[in-house]
């Protein structure tokens, strides 16, 4: 019931953003320079036996949402038994202190694996759910992750850090290395940050190259896996205010 909800969640904030328009005539010379397409964008890819159909919203977004206490993927895993969940989180929050983030192309897509026979009916395996690019504060609390993350920061000594999920052992299922980690800024002087998805998934899947580029993810393993390793720096954690001294 979580992973539904947190999904309904995500979709609505993903593809639901204000709008405000005034209508006005438009000349004949104005019509004739005038291109336009559909709100919605359908394509279809294959890679690795797996076929996939994407429907994305073409549009840029600007978001600001809080979502807490998120558990997806709450089932038995003996390796890690004790973490629980491959996703928990107990905060994750699209801009802060007011601001906002902004997001070009969410998008859904699922996937199927491909049968080579035309006869036998294609089997869905699972799907995603991400966008092209981000760029913004995301504030974070993680409890444990499954997935592949890479974010840069500095220690209490201005030390340069490493956040790494490719450190951990067990190939980032259920790793509690970033539980530090109180946010991030997605994005730098270069460019927003890109491919930020989280799929769900019965067997692992390798995913395409994020649009513009030729390097591919981490193949996505079975369960909840989030994916986000471009362009992220550590956001310092805010101390709480102290009562004032008397």
């Amino acid at each position: 019931m979580e992973s539904r909800l947190f999904a309904a969640a995500l979709a609505a904030a993903f593809f639901c953003a204000p709008a405000g328009a005034q209508l006005r005539p438009m000349s004949d010379d104005d019509l004739s320079r005038t291109r336009g397409q559909g709100l919605l964008a359908v394509s279809n890819s294959t890679l690795g036996g797996f076929d996939f159909t994407r429907i994305a919203l073409d549009a840029d977004v600007e978001l600001n949402a809080s979502l807490r206490h998120i558990r997806l993927g709450d089932y038995r895993f003996p390796a890690r038994e004790g973490s629980g969940a491959d996703i928990d989180l107990g905060l994750l929050q699209f801009g802060q202190n007011g601001g906002k983030v902004s997001i070009t192309n969410p998008y859904f897509e699922v996937v199927y694996r491909n049968t080579g026979d035309a006869a036998t009916p294609r089997e869905v395996v699972g799907m995603r759910m991400g966008f092209d690019s981000i760029k913004g504060d995301v504030g974070l609390k993680m409890h444990s992750i499954s997935g592949s993350l890479l974010v840069n920061g500095v220690d209490a000594n201005g030390q340069p850090v490493t956040i790494d999920s490719h450190s951990d052992a067990g190939g980032g299922k259920r790793w509690d290395g970033a539980a530090a980690l109180a946010g991030v800024r997605a994005g730098d002087a270069a460019g927003p940050s890109r491919d930020f998805w989280i799929s769900v998934l019965k067997t692992g899947v390798q995913f395409q190259a994020p649009s513009g580029t030729t390097q591919l993810p981490d193949a996505a393993q079975s369960g909840v896996w989030l994916n986000w390793r471009d362009k992220l720096s550590a956001l310092p954690a805010v101390a709480p205010a102290l009562p004032a001294v008397r």
